[in-house]
């Protein structure tokens, strides 16, 4: 994945997941399964802290839908 999509896609969470709750249409798998592909990416430290800081706010989503 070339630097600027991942910069976008990465973006693009950040918008979508300070939007989300667990009972949107779309399932917090498909964010889950999105977050994790970027994950994988080589990411610079920057980027590293706000995909964690994304995982972090999912993960609680998803916790939350599990009690």
């Amino acid at each position: 994945m070339n630097h600027h999509q991942l910069e976008k896609d990465i973006e693009h969470l950040e918008h979508v997941i300070s939007h989300i709750s667990a009972e949107d249409r779309i399932p917090l798998s498909y964010w889950r399964s999105r977050l994790d592909s970027v994950s994988l990416a080589a990411l610079v430290p920057a980027q590293a802290n706000r995909v964690k800081r994304l995982n972090a706010v999912l993960l609680a989503l998803e916790e939350r839908l599990k009690a």
